[in-house]
């Protein structure tokens, strides 16, 4: 998991923290998606959790809407939650993947009416013009951490594979919600267009780098087994100008996960890896042809209801965990940025709970997630609620909140929400026809 990786390696430098655990491991139209259980269940939230989500989700989107540079559209890795820039080095730190996030963002909060709709628009133009004609990038493909003024390599980060797709998720996103401006769809299909996906095989007939460096090359792990990586390769082989083959879909090993009662394909423990692809990606319906006929939609309701109960086994051990407070996935801890997480146990749990964990997942088991953002709400208040929403992680017995949130995590969180309320992030982004298009060459039908 490159995002892991790097984050355990790099945010060492960014905030001082030790290192405490090894990681793991983008108008056109298509046909809608059938009606499945999350939209019945948004029809069963109440109004006092659509109030909560509202607040929520619009003070998720302000991250993004205060960390975005005006002149590059680059987004913060991270910030303190009362709004303050981190006092380290960290501080005028971009995240591409943050970008990804917060250009999707844009659209819900046009939406929302939380900003002019001529304002959020702007602001998408102007990153897309940056993107598509100042930014460095190697082939299309951007480095994973760069700085908020001028685009620049930060902390010999690598070209990074999986955080270049999050934000071409994002560009396609804001091509098709703001498809009106001419300029912005245009400079949407530029940069999808631009990116040379079979330069990132690297020799290899199908599966993908990680990475690249100008110093040494390609990176050596590739993405073989499953994570995150499924928006990375649906926007390979649905690429209309450098595509990978379609069989590459198939080439990635899909371990499987059993607990207690819930048995799915899983890979690195952290419940993100089973929420990133499908904040854009709508599986909802999809399945695929060749046994055991996934379907990756269930496949992450599965697994989030996996590790609610993996939380729940921990209680004797961690007396905060309850059935309306759960969640843990890779994020900062009082010792350093910790890639842990369950099923299968990793890294030093501690019974700290993770907000973006539950929230991440609002879109596929909503009668288990709201439950939890009610409940830390209500519970710990200002001690974790703030500016943009929840810290990014807190102890619930013995006090410890951490002081920072975390783009990606913020950004999970909204596009999360989103979805369950209206399932607007699916619909924009699955306008694009070359995603459908992909899922339907590797193999998933309807």
């Amino acid at each position: 998991m490159s995002i892991l990786r790097e984050r355990l390696a790099l945010l060492v430098l960014a905030t001082g923290l030790a290192l405490v655990a090894p990681g793991g491991c983008a108008s056109r139209s298509a046909p809608p998606a059938p009606q499945t259980g999350v939209d019945a269940a948004r029809t069963r939230l109440s109004a006092a959790d659509e109030a909560l989500l509202e607040d929520l989700s619009k003070r998720s989107f302000q991250f993004f809407w205060d960390h975005a540079d005006h002149g590059t559209g680059i987004v913060r890795d991270r910030a303190r939650t009362d709004g303050s820039p981190v006092p380290t080095n960290a501080r005028d730190v971009g995240s591409i993947a943050s970008v990804g996030f917060g250009l999707s963002g844009l659209c819900i909060a046009a939406e929302r009416g939380w900003v002019p709709r001529s304002a959020a628009v702007d602001r998408a133009r102007t990153t897309l013009r940056f993107f598509a004609e100042r930014m460095e990038h190697q082939r299309g493909w951007f480095f994973h951490f760069v700085n908020l003024r001028t685009g620049a390599r930060e902390w010999s980060s690598e070209l990074s594979s999986i955080d270049s797709a999050l934000l071409l998720a994002g560009v396609l996103t804001v091509g098709q919600c703001f498809s009106a401006d001419a300029d912005l769809a245009r400079l949407a299909g530029e940069i999808y267009r631009r990116v040379d996906f079979a330069w990132m095989l690297a020799g290899s007939p199908s599966l993908l780098s990680m990475g690249w460096k100008p110093e040494s090359g390609f990176l050596s792990a590739r993405w073989d087994h499953y994570c995150e990586l499924m928006i990375l390769y649906l926007l390979a082989i649905g690429s209309p100008t450098h595509p990978i083959p379609a069989e590459s879909w198939r080439a990635w090993r899909r371990p499987t996960i059993t607990f207690e009662t819930y048995s799915y394909v899983g890979g690195p423990p952290p419940l993100f890896v089973h929420q990133y692809s499908h904040a854009w990606v709508d599986f909802r319906g999809w399945r695929e042809r060749e046994p055991p006929n996934i379907d990756w939609w269930e496949n992450s309701v599965a697994a989030t209801r996996a590790h609610r109960a993996f939380c729940l086994s921990l209680a004797r051990e961690f007396p905060g965990y309850t059935d309306r407070l759960w969640g843990i996935t890779a994020s900062d801890s009082r010792k350093g940025y910790v890639a842990w997480g369950g099923p299968p146990r990793q890294g030093p749990i501690d019974g700290s709970v993770v907000p973006s964990a539950a929230a991440g997942s609002l879109m596929f088991a909503p009668d288990i997630t709201v439950p939890v953002m009610r409940e830390m709400h209500d519970r710990f208040g200002g001690r974790i609620y703030g500016r943009y929403g929840f810290a990014d992680a807190f102890h619930p017995t013995d006090g410890w909140t951490n002081p920072d949130v975390i783009g990606i995590d913020v950004g999970i969180t909204l596009l999360s929400a989103e979805n369950l309320r209206t399932g607007r992030v699916w619909r924009w982004f699955m306008q694009n026809r070359e995603i459908p298009a992909a899922m339907e060459k590797s193999g998933m039908k309807r």
